[in-house]
């Protein structure tokens, strides 16, 4: 009994958190919903709003899904979408990959923001700059993971749709 009320719980939970609306220049409904437009859920499946919130609430409560829908929602479609979701995943491995230069995970992500193979190496190198600068900045060390993983995010977004948006397709 205890299960079955856990489980009609979370249904609720689900379509109520479904419906919810960001509120995007203080006018209300003008942004994406986190749970059908944002996150893994979004991504895998777009036109299943169910699916999507599920897989949403699945993969994390929702919490990148919402993190996403009100602080970068222009990152709720695409490839976009499934690289923030990646880089929260693996922040750790990525951080050290790119003071490595190189690694399995950095090369997933770029493959994920659709980058050519040749441009690769020099997406790395200016990644390592940024990142060399965060992680000496004062406020690095009180950021939260999601915060930094945040920054990470952007920072390689920048070079994706900057200098290297002629070579990356995301």
């Amino acid at each position: 009994m205890k299960k079955f009320n856990t489980l009609i719980l979370a249904a609720v939970t689900l379509f109520s958190l479904g419906s919810a609306t960001v509120f995007a220049k203080g006018q209300p409904g003008s942004g994406p919903s986190p749970y059908t437009d944002c996150g893994i859920g979004a991504a895998l499946f777009k036109d299943t709003h169910w699916a999507a919130i599920s897989s949403n609430v699945i993969w994390d409560l929702g919490s990148t899904a919402l993190t996403s829908a009100t602080a970068s929602p222009e990152t709720c479609s695409g490839n976009k979408v499934v690289a923030a979701e990646f880089i929260n995943r693996t922040y750790d491995n990525l951080i050290e990959e790119t003071a490595q230069g190189s690694g399995q995970h950095i090369t997933a992500m770029l493959n994920i923001f659709g980058c050519n193979s040749n441009v690769q190496p020099a997406i790395i190198s200016e990644a390592r700059t940024q990142v060399s600068k965060e992680l000496s900045s004062d406020n690095y060390s009180t950021k939260t993971r999601i915060q930094k993983a945040e920054s990470f995010y952007f920072n390689i977004n920048s070079l994706v749709d900057g200098k290297y948006s002629q070579s990356c397709s995301a």
